[in-house]
């Protein structure tokens, strides 16, 4: 463990979140306006003991925590998730242009810093403080720690719009804006009340395909929380792994981290498993955030991984979108995000958003080069969510 001083704060650097407590470290997470699962004590945990994420992987993790002396002891003001990146795998946010440019010039631009959550593109809350004021200390403390161990940059991704971003900037980051298509629930009654808002071409679409998969003769069996056995997620898995390897790629995450999410956090995964003739054959599976109620009103779901064993059309749309969104209204879910990239999930009514990061490079030539692309960049990506929002799937008034 490393230790300094800044303003009236103690920096310390752990290299495990096991040196964090994990109700301190989830105490910071509820006090955020965008909290997700994906950034509690247990799911950084599993990505460490499963070493989904590890220096292995290219994640070398290093927790930066920002402590103060209270009367009572140290008290934790502000905390992040910070990983020494050996390459640009399992990010979201696409680097490889400036990795190369690095490599022209005769210079390294690995190891890199990045604050993320290994493999999930899901915005929110990244810099986890009591206030502004410590959220500062911590974004100063990260680009201190970056230029101690001589690290070529720093990355902040998919981080909060307002607090995140706003200290990354005050400590001298630039910001980076892409594209995401979440689901926004207008108060719908029920799923046929939700497509009589949509323009005739996307609702019959819509109808069409899950015609489709009805006809095939596949219905659902819809599994929350300890609800999910051991088997569901056994299948799950199985699932998911044959889906990566026909991809010609290994799964990021193993089996081993699937049983920690079963352990420590069931509350938050919703399953969806697709039978025909009672046998299982594709599944999706969906985060959940309601830490901001204590009801169901109000939270917010995640698409994060599906996979079949039989092919039937339309069958990922079905279980990817429209069993998600049905879900969604019944139980009051304000918002469905269906994860990185994909314009295709416009036709499903999952509307354009803006999901920003946040940059540091430390030399300065190649600092300036990159605010003048990101300035180029950002007018392309303000161009395109205009374009996509005049192509809306909503029914015009």
């Amino acid at each position: 463990m490393q230790e300094n001083k800044f303003f009236d704060y103690v920096i310390q650097v752990h290299d495990s979140v096991h040196e964090i407590n994990e109700h301190a470290w989830n105490e910071l997470l509820a006090l955020q306006k965008k909290p997700t699962p994906f950034m509690q004590h247990a799911y950084l945990r599993a990505m460490q003991e499963s070493q989904a994420a590890s220096p292995q992987t290219g994640w070398g993790l290093q927790i930066i925590a920002v402590w103060q002396e209270t009367p009572s002891g140290q008290r934790l003001c502000a905390v992040c998730p910070l990983y020494l990146k050996g390459n640009s795998y399992g990010e979201y946010v696409f680097d490889w242009a400036w990795a190369e440019a690095y490599q022209r010039h005769g210079l390294s631009y690995y190891p890199k810093a990045v604050i993320a959550v290994p493999f999930t593109p899901v915005p929110g809350s990244r810099l986890l403080a009591v206030d502004a004021h410590a959220r500062h200390a911590l974004a100063k403390a990260v680009i201190e720690f970056a230029q101690k161990h001589g690290l070529s940059s720093v990355h902040l991704l998919f981080g909060d719009e307002e607090d995140d971003l706003q200290a990354c900037m005050e400590a001298g980051m630039m910001l980076r804006h892409t594209v995401q298509f979440h689901w926004h629930n207008s108060n719908y009654f029920d799923f046929d009340d939700f497509l009589s808002r949509l323009s005739q071409e996307k609702r019959k679409k819509i109808k069409q395909e899950r015609r489709k998969v009805k006809d095939a003769g596949v219905h659902f069996r819809v599994l929350r929380g300890t609800e999910i056995k051991s088997s569901d997620w056994e299948f799950f898995y199985k699932c998911y792994e044959r889906t990566y390897l026909e991809h010609g790629n290994k799964p990021y995450l193993s089996r081993d981290f699937f049983n920690s999410m079963q352990l420590d956090m069931p509350g938050n995964w919703l399953l969806f498993i697709a039978l025909r003739e009672d046998h299982p054959i594709a599944c999706s599976l969906l985060g959940l955030e309601t830490s901001h109620s204590a009801s169901d009103s109000g939270g917010i779901a995640y698409g994060r991984y599906w996979g079949a064993l039989e092919r039937v059309d339309c069958l990922h749309f079905e279980a990817c979108y429209y069993q998600p969104i049905e879900w969604c209204i019944a139980h009051g879910f304000i918002r469905f995000e269906g994860g990185a990239q994909g314009e295709h999930k416009m036709a499903r009514a999952l509307l354009p958003v803006q999901t920003s990061s946040a940059h540091w490079l430390a030399h300065p030539g190649f600092s300036e080069a990159v605010a003048r692309f990101l300035a180029q960049e950002g007018q392309g990506v303000e161009a395109y969510l205009q374009d996509l929002n005049l192509r809306t799937p909503l029914r015009q008034a």
